[in-house]
């Protein structure tokens, strides 16, 4: 009886360690890293990630700041975007545009200074829009008593789709450029110099 019992209590102390060998954790650090990597969920890539232009024209520096949607199969300008409306030129927050100096657009001047970048799409003619209320979202806060300047843009149509929105400033001399903005099969550009 004595034998039957010391016996048991040896197989229960045999079968307790292997049970506890399964269990045991990872003996090495890449073990480890290789657990928790794994378990880690991976990070989408934004819809329409937050993105920039900037250009030095001159002593000019000018910068743009903006979310870029993409397209993604829909019709955008007269669909997602209906026309005649106002649009924050960009996703999210509104788009906004910093001068260091003063600029001269369609023959107004633009003051130095941070504006929120508006426009109204349309099928014949873009009105451009800067508005001094920079710093909000999407067009919420927009009100045409805020606006510095407006004027109006022929767009031209492209046989390619630009897929994400897309800001330039490019520089054509020491004292002008072009600020462009592209998107779907759309491109609307005008010229700045620099004063």
């Amino acid at each position: 009886m004595k034998n039957t019992i010391i016996l048991l209590c040896l197989i229960i102390l045999v079968s307790c360690k292997e049970t506890s060998k399964e269990v045991q954790e990872p003996k090495n650090k890449e073990e480890t890293k290789q657990k928790t990597t794994s378990a880690e969920p991976t990070k989408k890539k934004p819809l329409s990630p937050h993105t920039s232009a900037m250009a030095m024209v001159g002593d000019a520096h000018i910068h743009f700041d903006y979310s870029s949607p993409g397209v993604r199969k829909r019709i955008i300008f007269g669909g997602l975007l209906p026309y005649d409306a106002v649009w924050q030129a960009g996703a999210h927050m509104a788009t906004w545009m910093e001068t260091n100096k003063d600029l001269n657009i369609d023959g107004k001047k633009l003051k130095a200074g941070k504006y929120g970048f508006f426009v109204i799409p349309n099928q014949e003619e873009w009105t451009v829009i800067f508005n001094t209320n920079w710093d909000q979202h999407g067009k919420d806060e927009y009100d045409e008593k805020d606006d510095v300047l407006r004027f109006k843009v022929v767009p031209e149509i492209s046989e390619n789709i630009q897929e994400h929105l897309e800001y330039k400033v490019i520089k054509n001399s020491n004292a002008s450029g072009t600020i462009s903005l592209s998107w779907e099969k759309v491109i609307v550009e005008f010229p700045f110099t620099v004063e």
